[in-house]
């Protein structure tokens, strides 16, 4: 399930995942927000928590995530990812310099580190 953080600037979509990450998800919170962000403000800053309790990204969400990624590539001005898996961790630092903006990674204890970071 994904839900929206609250109380953060409307160019920062920040969401908050848990258990199963299914293409609903994306197609019904994450892709509007996107979405509104990018026709409100251009650039747009996305802070993606991801729980403990994560059991599961269905083949349609990476499809989703994927589509979002491709189509809003440079659109992003900052992601801030924050986790406690070691592989998302990793695979996010291992790739960051390919994305045209900055991307940093936090530890689920860090979130206030990782809001406070995401709207500078």
């Amino acid at each position: 399930m994904i839900q929206t953080i609250p109380d953060l600037p409307d160019n920062v979509v920040a969401v908050t995942a848990s258990d199963t990450i299914t293409a609903d998800d994306y197609e019904t919170v994450i892709i509007p927000a996107v979405e509104q962000a990018h026709e409100k403000h251009g650039k747009i800053r996305m802070l993606y928590q991801i729980e403990s309790d994560v059991s599961d990204f269905t083949a349609g969400a990476l499809w989703d995530d994927t589509k979002v990624g491709l189509k809003h590539f440079t659109h992003f001005e900052k992601i801030a990812v924050v986790t406690e898996n070691n592989l998302i961790a990793s695979s996010t630092k291992a790739f960051a310099f390919l994305v045209p903006g900055e991307v940093r990674v936090f530890a689920n204890t860090e979130l206030d580190e990782a809001k406070t970071w995401i709207v500078e």
